[in-house]
């Protein structure tokens, strides 16, 4: 019989109310992403106060300036990360169903949609402002992961984006459909906790090699290195956990049982990793043409 953790007793909400008959609540997902935007923020403040770090020793922007920005980046995050799910996961749902597109609280958003949506607000943002481009997303990369860390733990509080079934022991039996019979079992199905995975790689990792390179390392001397970083990093450790994380059920067939968005004869990408490439592709090239300016 398969094995398995069962899922902790953790509810999606911190606390809720009703004001004036209309039920209010306040969820771990959005808590998680407005603490670790602050952290990520009190982050990128210590290395602009710190001049010595950036290139002439003249920091890109002032902190003032960066809450302005930082204003932005989420108005890119939630528009992008929408728009970026709609696009790429279920255009033809949403086409047949457009008024559903801004009903965000049902769920449904693209962290490489989300990503789109911050490259541009930092474009926009940077030309008005003459800040030099690629120090400003220099200082956005480096607060960006403790948003990543602590919204992964929020997506395994939801019990959502599991992983595929496993049975080794430290595999979750999450609630719900994730539950259903596995092959190996007839009772329950044990999963990777891949959100977890996802929240050590994509977050916690990622985030000690920037701050380690920011501050130690003189990275931020050399403008777009910290930037190819962060992408590349990104890139490999969401390729890696797409191996054991569960397909998106619109790309799941009989014949295409792992879910592959691109196959053939059985061999293929998912979704997320396809979009995945890119990303990877992009900050390897920042990384060596970053080096070789400084240089």
């Amino acid at each position: 019989m398969q094995t398995g953790i069962p899922f902790p007793n953790l509810s999606p909400e911190i606390v809720s109310f009703s004001v004036f008959g209309i039920e209010v609540a306040l969820r771990w997902y959005a808590m998680a992403y407005i603490v670790g935007i602050l952290i990520g923020w009190r982050i990128a403040v210590a290395a602009l106060r710190r001049p010595a770090l950036w290139r002439g020793a003249t920091p890109p922007m002032t902190p003032e300036v960066l809450e302005n920005l930082l204003t932005w980046i989420v108005l890119g995050i939630i528009g992008g990360g929408r728009l970026g799910y709609v696009l790429f996961y279920q255009p033809a749902y949403y086409l047949a169903h457009p008024l559903e597109i801004p009903i965000l609280w049902q769920g449904g958003m693209s962290f490489h949609g989300g990503f789109i949506g911050v490259v541009i607000a930092i474009v926009v943002f940077s030309r008005r402002h003459a800040i030099p481009l690629g120090s400003a997303a220099d200082t956005i990369a480096l607060a960006s992961p403790p948003a990543i860390l602590l919204g992964r733990i929020a997506n395994f509080v939801n019990a959502e984006l599991w992983g595929r079934p496993t049975d080794l022991p430290w595999g979750v039996i999450f609630p719900g459909n994730a539950a259903q019979a596995c092959a190996t079992a007839t009772t329950f199905c044990a999963r990777h906790p891949s959100q977890l995975y996802e929240a050590a790689l994509e977050g916690l990792l990622l985030l000690i090699v920037l701050c380690w390179l920011a501050f130690r390392s003189g990275a931020l001397r050399a403008p777009w290195a910290l930037s190819g970083v962060f992408l590349a990093g990104y890139g490999v450790s969401r390729f890696l956990v797409e191996f054991v994380r569960q397909p998106d059920t619109q790309f799941v067939s009989p014949g295409n049982p792992l879910g592959l968005a691109f196959h053939m004869n059985g061999w293929g990408l998912t979704m997320g990793q396809t979009l995945t490439l890119p990303m990877i592709a992009i900050g390897l090239w920042l990384i060596l043409w970053a080096r070789r300016r400084a240089a």
